[in-house]
């Protein structure tokens, strides 16, 4: 018998995180753990464990350190077998501790990125194993791949 794997999901509070709980079928039979900016925000939507991390994006520096020494931490003591994020930069962070500890990992740009990638998307194509985007015009002009949209 396989053992069972472990899926870190990973999005930032808002829009984000419900495209990320509209995903959940699709990690049924694994450990799931499911990692967020907003403290008790998991329980709203029936997703625990929830692991809260501390928010930031590019126009806050010293919250990216923060962000990223506290992800790598997590990251460190979970070893999750995959790791998937909707966004935005906390979900980038821990796609990268992610594959520094050879999880896979699957990033799926936001349904609100209709012109172009994300920041964090652009990003992404570099580091996740798999990046979507669900916009097909998107997809075809960044080099990433459609398989729909999430909403």
């Amino acid at each position: 018998m396989a053992a069972e794997r472990h899926i870190l999901a990973v999005a930032s509070a808002g829009g984000h995180f419900q495209q990320l709980m509209a995903l959940r079928p699709g990690f049924e039979g694994a450990d799931v753990s499911y990692m967020t900016t907003l403290s008790g925000l998991g329980a709203q939507f029936g997703a625990d464990p929830q692991i809260t991390i501390p928010d930031c994006n590019a126009n806050t520096p010293l919250a990216v350190v923060r962000s990223f020494a506290v992800i790598g931490w997590r990251m460190a003591r979970l070893r999750p077998d995959m790791v998937i994020s909707t966004g935005a930069l906390p979900g980038l962070i821990a796609i990268f501790w992610g594959r520094v500890f050879f999880a896979r990992a699957l990033w799926v740009d936001s349904v609100a990125n209709a012109e172009t990638l994300s920041a964090s998307g652009k990003l992404a194509r570099r580091v996740a194993h798999l990046t979507l985007s669900q916009w097909a015009s998107v997809a075809a002009a960044t080099g990433t791949r459609h398989e729909g949209s999430i909403l």
